[in-house]
Formats: C-alpha cells, structure tokens, sequence
C-alpha cells in the first residue's frame, strides 16, 4: 500500500499522456485490501484510505472517459469529470454489501461525463427531459445507417428505448443541426446564408414606436424645466452653467462669480441635483 501512495503523490498533472501512463501503472487492489480500505474510510474518516482507493481506479475512470471522445470535448476534461464521479462514489460506497467497488462506481462516473457533456457539448442545450437525454447517448449507436431515419427505424429506436417516436426524430433533429451565431460571420461569399440577426423585425422605426419615444422625451424634458423652476435662482443658475449651457463653467469661475469658495460651490451643486432627482423619481 505505501508503494501506491507514493506513486499516488507523485502523480503528473501537466501531461495527459504522463498522466494516463502513471494511472496505469498504480496497483490494482485485491478484494481484501478494498474492503479494509474502505471501512477504514467508512469507521475512522480516513483520507488515506480514501486516497488509496480512487487512485487504484482511476484506469477505469480513463478508459470510461475514452469512450466519451467522440463527443468533441477534450479528454482531460472528461477524465476529470469522471474522478469526480469516481470520488463521489467512493464517499457512498458500503463494503459490507459484498460488490466491488468497481462496479458501484460506474454510474458514478458515467453520470458526472454524462452531465459534462450535456452542459458543454453544444452552446444551446439538446436534452432536458429524462427521455432526451436517454436518447442523446443512445441514439448514436442505434443508427443502421447515415443520414436520416426510415419509419420503421424511428419506431425500432423508440421501442428500444422506450421513447415515443417523435421524440427519436426531434432528437435526431437537433443531433444534426449545430450551433449558429446569431449575428452570424461574415466570410465574404455572396451566396452566405442572412444571419438568425438578419430575420428579426426592426422595431425601431415602427411610427407608435416613434411616437412612444417623442412623448416620453418631451415629458422628461417637461419635468426637468419644472424640477429648476422650484430651485432658488442661485443654485438654478449654478446648475445650468454647469450642465445645460453650450460652454461649461468650472467651480472655480463659479466660485469667483458667486464670492464663494469652489467647496461650496459644489456643495450647492449637489445638493440641487438632489432636489432635481426627488422631483423626477415622484
């Protein structure tokens, strides 16, 4: 057992392959060794019993993690989703119900892979019920052939499965299609597809969109007039050199017009634009 914990511990992290290699060469436990391991994990909390066992599986979780590759993801990724699984697994696993801890683990790990690659494998999500996503890693290897299903293949897959028939084509529907920007890239060619961009209405110039927009700035403008009229005519006057005239003056030029310092000047400034943001927000 030391012997595997120092691979363990050693155990390279900046190469896949390095780190596939070194997975193999860890000691398989016998059933003995599991057992012991694991209720030491399950009575005491020991970590190192906990240790022992994942990295004596982590082959599996490799080899299981290989058969994901297809789907496009990297696999060290999915090497990792699956030790997660493999961890989880190990956590809940009782030795006295006499199964290896192996063949517990499976679902484990499959399911921490299955969930990586439904979240990652396209942008928009193709599976959310629990027949989609039986069918989502199903589908694949009960195709007889390319290209699209026959009836009588729909209804096969269906029945296998366990699925309705317009769930198998729906799925293979959007197992064909792929992700499309929506404002689409521009490759030069004349013959391109218009971007999903391209087909959505342009509102902007609808005439009650117009009209919506003209009242709502006359009524913003409106407001604010009527906000300045209710302040006293020295912060009115501060406000408006500062921000509605064409040429801005500073606190300071404020500041020597008013016989004030440039301090109260803002202070007057702001305690203006509090008074013009109550009556706005009333």
């Amino acid at each position: 057992m030391s012997k595997q914990l120092a691979i363990a511990n050693t155990l390279p992290t900046g190469s896949i392959d390095a780190y596939i290699s070194a997975a193999y060469q860890l000691p398989m436990l016998s059933a003995e060794e599991e057992h012991n391991l694991a209720v030491r994990l399950r009575d005491e909390g020991d970590l190192e019993a906990a240790r022992a066992l994942v990295m004596s599986h982590l082959r599996f979780v490799i080899r299981i993690a290989r058969g994901y590759a297809g789907y496009g993801l990297a696999l060290p990724d999915l090497i990792q989703e699956g030790t997660v699984g493999l961890m989880k697994a190990v956590r809940r696993f009782d030795p006295d119900h006499g199964v290896r801890l192996v063949s517990f683990a499976v679902h484990w790990i499959k399911a921490e892979i299955h969930e990586y690659v439904l979240r990652n494998w396209r942008i928009v999500k193709v599976a959310t019920t629990k027949a989609q996503r039986k069918l989502f890693f199903n589908l694949r290897s009960s195709k007889k052939r390319l290209g699209w299903f026959s009836q009588e293949e729909v209804e096969g897959v269906a029945k296998d499965l366990g699925v309705k028939p317009e769930t198998v084509l729906e799925m293979e529907s959007r197992l064909n299609n792929h992700d499309l920007a929506f404002d689409g890239i521009d490759h030069g060619d004349d013959d391109q597809a218009p971007a999903p961009s391209a087909y959505v209405a342009d509102m902007r110039m609808e005439p009650s969109r117009q009209l919506e927009s003209a009242d709502t700035e006359e009524n913003d403008k409106r407001q604010l007039y009527l906000a300045l009229d209710g302040l006293d005519e020295r912060s009115k006057e501060i406000l408006e050199a500062r921000w509605l005239s064409e040429k801005k003056m500073t606190l300071h030029e404020l500041a020597d017009k008013f016989g004030v310092s440039a301090e109260r000047i803002r202070q007057i400034e702001k305690a203006a634009m509090g008074k013009l943001k109550a009556h706005l927000v009333a």
